[in-house]
């Protein structure tokens, strides 16, 4: 078996606790193994999810959902039952075929600059764009969301799920510290990483996956949707636990050993 590093940093000026190494994303996603379609967890969760962005965003055939990290195509084939234009971004060749035979058109590469250039050419912007436990697997997250940003349409919205590090540490959840998962991300560092971009996180939701995880809703800043008074309030409680002071991961590690 190939070895890796796998050690845990954290930033003490934008709060993100990361890994200090990232495997070389060819070498992890190009031929997955994991299936999004393999556990009725997700197969509901992904059902329940499309529905209820679809219903409270009012989307209809005129919007274009892409998701990033599409896998099979499991959460975009609920969009469709709503009636959504819905487009996938799948790296890896075998899953990614498995997505078009289940009707749902796929773009088999990583996501960056030119499948967005080309994709706004053909498509047009998007009014959402999805990744769900896809965020936290990419190295360059300042590239990532400059390239999500220029996807979206002007009042699009931008909706990620990841791994709550609050959970994490209060749980001692550590078996999710491993290689595709380079960002462990609080409110707080999401807040101050899309700051950088003009945009706002202006919703979240705390969600039972991964042993607890946050649907985090972004815009940009011209768009009119107001901001959750509970962001505020996550914020709060981090900084009452301690998740912007090293000394918190310092009694983390040695609960872990």
């Amino acid at each position: 078996e190939k070895r890796f590093p796998l050690e845990i940093c954290f930033c003490p000026n934008c709060k993100l606790v990361q890994l200090n190494y990232a495997v070389p994303p060819e070498i992890m996603f190009k031929n997955y193994v994991y299936v999004s379609s393999t556990t009725n967890t997700f197969k509901l969760h992904f059902a329940k999810m499309a529905e209820e962005i679809s219903k409270g965003f009012k989307l209809n055939e005129k919007s274009l959902v892409v998701d990033i990290g599409s896998n099979d195509g499991l959460l975009l084939k609920s969009f469709q039952k709503f009636r959504v234009k819905a487009i996938g971004i799948e790296p890896a060749t075998n899953v990614a075929r498995i997505a078009e035979q289940n009707g749902i058109e796929t773009i088999n590469d990583f996501f960056n600059k030119n499948v967005v250039k080309k994709m706004i050419i053909k498509k047009g912007h998007a009014d959402i764009v999805t990744a769900t436990n896809v965020f936290a697997h990419v190295d360059n997250i300042r590239e990532f969301v400059r390239n999500v940003r220029l996807l979206l349409k002007e009042n699009g919205i931008f909706i990620i799920e990841v791994p709550y590090l609050v959970n994490m540490i209060e749980k001692m959840t550590f078996d999710t510290i491993y290689h595709e998962h380079l960002s462990y991300f609080s409110v707080i560092s999401l807040v101050h990483l899309f700051k950088k971009f003009s945009m706002l996180v202006f919703k979240i939701k705390k969600i039972d996956t991964h042993g607890g995880s946050l649907r985090v809703f972004v815009k940009k800043r011209k768009n009119d949707f107001e901001i959750d008074h509970s962001i505020n309030s996550m914020i709060k409680n981090e900084k009452n636990i301690g998740i912007d002071n090293f000394e918190l991961y310092k009694k983390f590690t040695d609960k872990v050993y």
